[in-house]
């Protein structure tokens, strides 16, 4: 028995009756009503599966304009119950009026028991499937905007930021292709993913994928997919993160990584909006918003051969450039002190502040790491700040020497960038970086101490 409840309308009480004694075996809840008047009170009190219902009530009414009536009287109420609608005159005009109201099926007086049985299990499966379907989606939101919450943006004031936000405004309305440059730690994720939230595809997903992570005999597989037994240990049918962001946003990090043997297979699928998994041969198409990101001169590599001059300006629709903190020292503290904010909450430290020593400290000091070392630093600062009151030796920043920047060749200067790059892409998680680096836990600590990191 199908554990489905039915609400059945119909002025005729026979038929009610013939129709309660047909389904009763087959269904667990029938509830017959012979005045549809009665449907509002009905569908409040009660929670169906489905609903019968008669086209017509009035002695010698058949134009059906009844249960078209209480048909959309239904939807109003639930747009996703199914109505399977019922009449003794097999019109087709009519039935492709009910359907295209709303109506789930349409069935004529004389039916075929078995086949009404058939429709009505029929019509409960779909019912189902679609409450499952809505119950992912809902789901899939929910974990979506959980994960969103930890990539919220703080731009700054500076004009720099102004201008770009204005920019990045006017880019997401559209689909356009958009390609973020700027130095490691800039915040060029948060970047692509605030161009989602306030594009027209806000409510699909987002796909970032980190180019660099992928080895290039495994990236036909992981971008594009691939069929069961395609390769040695392809087992089952997999989709690649071209279909996984279908109708979303995808985001391709480190574009400038891709190896050249590569870029013509991305461009084709860029160019095409369509795929071909591995060890398939029939195309799918794919609807997605594309959005990448690189730290590396991308035309300097176009000169010296290592990078397609027409995939860049396949990805180059609109440059977005961010700049580094050193060059909009105005929104060092706003976003200092934001970040202490958000981990004093965070951490359950509440009260603690940058005293002025401090605060001059994080304006002279030169973020190579840019947005991402500070926002590191402030949480050190809140996990290990000895007082509420906190000053420069909280800090733990040490100068670049003068002239010895991003470019520097200093051995501890080199180490610096390389643990800051490591523990970007690790997304702060020490064993992660530690197996990246290959050094052990204890000796990344030591080094994350030694360069207030």
């Amino acid at each position: 028995m199908i554990p489905a409840r039915i609400l059945i309308i119909d002025d005729n009480i026979q038929i009610l009756e013939s129709l309660r004694i047909l389904l009763k075996d087959d269904f667990k809840e029938i509830d017959l009503v012979t005045k549809p008047s009665r449907l509002p009170e009905m569908l409040w009190r009660n929670s169906y599966d489905m609903v019968m219902l008669d086209m017509n009530f009035a002695t010698g009414e058949t134009s059906g304009n009844e249960g078209i009536f209480w048909l959309n009287e239904i939807k109003k109420t639930d747009p996703s119950l199914p109505v399977i609608l019922i009449t003794a005159y097999g019109d087709i005009e009519l039935a492709v009026k009910a359907v295209r109201k709303g109506a789930t099926d349409f069935i004529t007086k004389p039916w075929d028991p078995e086949k009404l049985i058939v429709t009505l299990k029929n019509t409960y499966c779909l019912r189902k499937s679609g409450q499952e379907v809505k119950k992912l989606k809902n789901r899939q939101q929910q974990l979506s905007a959980d994960l969103d919450r930890n990539y919220q943006m703080h731009h700054g004031s500076s004009k720099a930021m102004q201008e770009l936000m204005d920019t990045l405004d006017k880019v997401a309305k559209t689909d356009a292709s958009v390609l973020i440059l700027g130095e490691n730690g800039t915040g060029k994720e948060l970047i692509a993913r605030e161009i989602h939230r306030r594009s027209k595809r806000a409510d699909h997903i987002f796909v970032g994928v980190d180019l660099a992570s992928i080895t290039e005999s495994l990236f036909e597989s992981e971008m594009f997919g691939h069929v069961k037994g395609a390769f040695t240990d392809a087992k089952v049918d997999r989709t690649g993160r071209f279909e996984n962001a279908n109708e979303g946003t995808l985001f391709l990090d480190e574009i400038g990584n891709v190896p050249l043997s590569i870029q013509a297979k991305l461009l084709q699928v860029i160019q095409n909006r369509e795929l071909i998994r591995v060890g398939d041969n029939r195309p799918v198409h794919i609807d997605i918003r594309l959005i990448t990101a690189t730290n590396k001169p991308l035309k300097k590599m176009i000169s010296e051969g290592s990078f397609r001059e027409d995939l860049f300006y396949r990805l180059n629709t609109v440059a977005i450039e961010v700049p580094p903190l050193r060059e909009r020292r105005e929104d060092i503290i706003q976003l200092a002190n934001y970040f202490l904010e958000q981990y004093s909450r965070k951490y359950d430290k509440p009260g603690l502040f940058i005293n002025d020593k401090a605060l001059q400290r994080l304006q002279e000091y030169p973020w190579p790491g840019n947005v991402r070392e500070l926002k590191h630093t402030m949480e050190r600062v809140v996990i290990l700040g000895k007082s509420t009151s906190l000053g420069p030796e909280d800090l733990h920043l040490f100068d670049t020497p003068e002239g010895e920047g991003v470019d520097s060749f200093r051995l501890d200067d080199v180490e610096k960038r390389t643990i800051l790059r490591v523990m970007e892409k690790c997304r702060g998680n020490h064993s992660k970086a530690a197996k990246m680096l290959h050094i052990s836990r204890t000796t990344l600590y030591a080094k994350l101490k030694k360069y207030g990191i």
